[in-house]
């Protein structure tokens, strides 16, 4: 009786460890089969043509019929000596300047106003996060009418036209004026959505920290940047990322607006290759405009997750 005890026993533990593995490939399986749906839609509509976008790249292909003439890096060398290209670029850069100096800190300020314990904070909430909501097309067509260089017809040129010494200006035929402009409709459209991140942000602040601060003594100004924004860093880190990104990417305000005009003056990334695949129908050369967009944010993406990994080990 006593031999069979261990044998018993090696049994049990044979069976505990083919059962556990049993129910941890059946949790795998599990996870696969829920995975397997959104890695086959992702495949077929984001990473497949990723590689076909490419592979066009490289010919000089006008979307009709298959591409043959292959010219290798010929577009690619192009790109890279377009003035007007390299304008679109530095266009998207000074959107992005202007989103980080001007957007966040604005949407940030918001936030602390509308995010406290004020009469009417829900209606002022509404009203900010609202042109968020409203389309791209919509918002374009409607500053479209505002920024109308008639004083009979557009609100801001009517307004200037009451004020002495002033004149109606032609806001998006101006070079000077035009990305100034566009950024003000980017900023109405997406300042609420970057309020509303820091107002979620806000919210998760426990309220007895700020109180023990107040009771030492703590002005206003110092619990804003002593206390609130670095207890915000993570909503501050997701906020800047989106801007940027959104800020190269940003297409079709520009295009309903201006079409990147005048003179190229708001030429940005995206309507460059629009302007040359869908409208020149230099499918090959657009291709590549749409490879370096790609290769630039992505650029930045692992650039700035790699800054924020070290800032947090080094906190």
């Amino acid at each position: 009786m006593n031999k069979k005890v261990p044998e018993e026993d090696k049994t049990i533990k044979l069976l505990s460890r083919t059962n556990t593995f049993t129910w941890q490939l059946h949790d795998n399986m599990t996870i696969v089969l829920f995975l397997l749906p959104a890695f086959i839609l992702l495949s077929i509509f984001l990473v497949y043509p990723i590689f076909r976008s490419a592979y066009y790249s490289l010919f000089n292909w006008k979307g009709f019929g298959p591409a043959v003439d292959y010219i290798g890096l010929e577009n690619y060398t192009r790109l890279l000596t377009d003035n007007i290209f390299l304008k679109a670029v530095k266009n998207g850069t000074l959107i992005v300047i202007f989103s980080l100096v001007i957007q966040l800190p604005l949407a940030m300020g918001l936030a602390l106003i509308v995010g406290r314990n004020i009469p009417g904070r829900a209606f002022f909430r509404a009203i900010f996060f609202m042109p968020y909501v409203l389309s791209e097309v919509i918002t374009a067509i409607m500053w479209l009418i505002l920024y109308n260089p008639n004083p009979r017809r557009g609100f801001l040129n009517a307004i200037i036209n009451i004020i002495p010494n002033l004149e109606p200006q032609a806001w998006l035929a101006d070079t000077r004026l035009v990305l100034p402009a566009i950024f003000v409709v980017l900023t109405w459209k997406y300042v609420g959505f970057h309020m509303l991140l820091y107002i979620t942000g806000l919210q998760n602040i426990p309220r007895d920290i700020e109180e023990a601060a107040l009771i030492d003594g703590v002005n206003s100004r110092q619990m804003v940047t002593h206390i609130t924004l670095p207890l915000l860093a993570g909503t501050i880190k997701t906020s800047i990322y989106l801007s940027i990104i959104g800020s190269l990417q940003v297409y079709a305000l520009v295009w309903i607006m201006t079409r990147g005009g005048p003179v190229n003056a708001s030429e940005v990334m995206s309507t460059y290759m629009y302007r040359y695949s869908f409208v020149r129908f230099e499918l090959g050369y657009g291709s590549a405009v749409a490879i370096i967009m790609l290769l630039i944010s992505l650029t930045f993406s692992v650039i700035y997750l790699r800054l924020t990994r070290k800032a947090e080990y080094v906190t």
